[in-house]
């Protein structure tokens, strides 16, 4: 009971950063003068609060996995990768997209590289599919704002999707649909240059400022959407729309989703907003996975290296993994409350 109670406290105050709502609610009341139990109060309170847990996590845990990251570039990888086959490769492909904190217009050019380089498209397509779904700074983002039960087996869903995904895609032998170009891009053999401890610190802390230039002002309309959500949007309207009970909430949400063009880090304190006024936790994972896998941007990237019918076997892949996770989470919501 004492190493639960002990684990609790630290997922509280390093995860969940209670310390860090308290500052915040103290800098609203008495600084602005507000109550935080009001919309106003309650609406800054939940903005600046989620912006700076949001980053505060999101660049300690870039530098840390752009660390390991740095012993691993795309040459070394593509080796490794090039060693298994079958199920094994694309196993291994999804687990490389857990480590790559980018969204899916940014794994683009890694999966050009890769299938120029010769690995099997449905290895590639493991890693497009895994990389802006799930990463290891996702796995805690998600512990910090809901719990640990739904950040696990959201990790788990999204490899298991990534894994049939390339698995299918493989079976299907659509490599004749793949743009001729990438084919002709070849890589160049070239032996890595060993790093020196300064130059992986240099590398991680390159790599945060880069993405956190990238992704700052999603996550700024992330959260403001977020806090609209839930403090000046009444509980009966959303609730009406994809409250747990109606059945059409999860392909709802997967159909908004898609036109929007955000990451992990942006979409998440909208997800939290949702949850909390009611919508089912697979509508609102449902949604977040159509946004960050599915956004009209990234397909339109993914259409200049693909041809029509790769593309949309992909899309209806994703779609289909998606839906099916997004109803397993609402019908099965209390093993994770």
């Amino acid at each position: 009971m004492f190493i639960v109670d002990i684990f609790k406290w630290l997922n509280n105050q390093l995860l969940k950063m209670d310390w860090l709502s308290n500052a915040v609610q103290k800098l609203v009341e008495n600084v602005f003068g507000l109550d935080t139990t009001s919309q106003l109060g309650g609406s800054i309170h939940f903005f600046i609060y989620d912006v700076v847990k949001i980053f505060i996590l999101l660049s300690f845990l870039i530098f840390t996995i752009s660390y390991i990251q740095s012993f691993f570039p795309p040459e070394r990888t593509r080796k490794i990768l090039g060693r298994f086959n079958g199920i094994t490769a694309n196993i291994l492909g999804a687990l490389l997209g857990t480590i790559t904190p980018f969204c899916s217009c940014s794994s683009i050019p890694l999966f050009i590289g890769f299938t120029s380089a010769g690995l099997p498209i449905g290895v590639t397509f493991s890693f497009l599919i895994s990389s802006p779904l799930v990463d290891l700074a996702s796995v805690l983002l998600l512990a910090s704002i809901f719990n640990w039960k739904i950040a696990l087996a959201y990790v788990f869903v999204g490899l298991v999707l990534a894994v049939i995904g390339g698995s299918i895609i493989s079976k299907l032998k659509l490599e004749k649909y793949v743009e001729p170009f990438v084919y002709k891009n070849k890589v160049m053999e070239m032996e890595q240059e060993a790093l020196s401890t300064h130059d992986r610190l240099i590398f991680s802390r390159d790599q945060v400022l880069d993405i956190i230039k990238k992704v700052w002002l999603y996550i700024l309309i992330g959260v403001g959407i977020g806090a609209a959500i839930h403090n000046w949007i009444p509980e009966s309207i959303i609730s009406a729309v994809l409250g747990q009970d109606k059945w059409y909430s999860v392909p709802l949400a997967t159909i908004v989703g898609v036109p929007m063009y955000a990451d992990i880090f942006g979409t998440l304190p909208i997800a939290e907003a949702l949850v909390l006024k009611g919508v089912g936790i697979g509508t609102a994972l449902a949604f977040m996975m159509a946004v960050t896998a599915l956004s009209l941007p990234s397909m339109i990237m993914l259409k200049k290296v693909v041809k029509t019918r790769l593309l949309v076997t992909f899309a209806g892949i994703v779609t289909t993994g998606i839906l099916i996770i997004g109803f397993l989470f609402n019908a099965f919501a209390y093993l994770f409350i």
